[in-house]
């Protein structure tokens, strides 16, 4: 439809030709008249580029010479959004699949003027009743950030829009004038903390990041760092945690998640072990 927003998904890809054809497959069957699709490859080595090219030729594809990780590389694709006139972007992981109604629900809340971001409830891929993320809560008091929901059965409580501390880097839908107003993700981030800081600096301008639940998206998750039990993940979860505070923390703040680091470093391990090891 001619009145309908210009909308570009973006598709953060490195190696991960496997998760391409469900994540771009459900994008095909995606009801929206007035988007586009662009694939931005981080220098694949698994013949990505050419399975898109191939396999969904009405795609658009970034190809980038090298991994320049998760915020160059988002970059680089919404410069390219930019300069094709869209109005709105969604980033994407590669390792999702989506609701074909997800797109104009994600548009819907923007008409409030004080809405800078928009993220959709996101359900676990091989599960599809339980929750990953329903919102976010950020408190720099404790070193607590987590998605509200996570490994709970969806219900109703879950099905109520609105306000949130933070959008998961998952999927998350954004006007690209304040994308660039931002200056997009920091790219000093390395992997994990990238779209917590993004949304705390859409804070500080002044507008509200909305969970919206009529949106809906199904994650694999972690499947491109060793799965949700991933120590790994862990690791570098904890490094963007300390990027966060030193970029947004108040000084006694700082001063507290230095005190009680041994703390939190001892909880993260805690949880990887009960989730790794006692849960199902």
């Amino acid at each position: 439809m001619p009145d309908e927003p210009s909308v570009t998904v973006i598709v953060l890809n490195w190696n991960g030709r496997e998760l391409l054809k469900d994540c771009l497959g459900s994008l095909e069957k995606v009801e929206y008249e007035n988007f586009n699709v662009l694939v931005v490859d981080n220098g694949s080595m698994d013949d990505s580029v050419e399975y898109v090219k191939l396999s969904f030729p009405n795609f658009d594809i970034l190809e980038l010479d090298n991994n320049l990780g998760f915020a160059a590389g988002n970059n680089l694709g919404f410069d390219v959004a930019k300069n094709k006139n869209a109005e709105f972007v969604i980033f994407l992981n590669n390792d999702t699949i989506v609701d074909k109604n997800f797109i104009k629900p994600l548009l819907a809340p923007f008409e409030d003027i004080s809405v800078g971001q928009t993220v959709p409830k996101i359900l676990y891929a091989d599960d599809e009743e339980k929750i990953w993320y329903a919102g976010g809560i950020v408190n720099l008091w404790t070193g607590n950030i987590f998605h509200q929901g996570i490994r709970e059965y969806d219900s109703e409580r879950f099905n109520q829009s609105k306000i949130t501390d933070y959008a998961t880097g998952c999927c998350f839908c954004m006007k690209v004038s304040d994308y660039e107003g931002l200056n997009g993700f920091d790219e000093s981030f390395s992997m994990y903390g990238e779209d917590v800081d993004l949304s705390l600096r859409i804070r500080k301008s002044g507008k509200n990041i909305f969970f919206v639940p009529e949106s809906k998206i199904y994650h694999k998750v972690s499947a491109s760092i060793g799965g949700a039990f991933s120590l790994k993940k862990m690791k570098r979860k904890l490094g963007g945690l300390f990027r966060i505070y030193n970029k947004h923390a108040t000084l006694v703040q700082w001063m507290l998640v230095i005190l009680f680091s041994p703390y939190l470093v001892l909880t993260y391990f805690i949880k990887y072990f009960r989730l790794r090891f006692f849960t199902r």
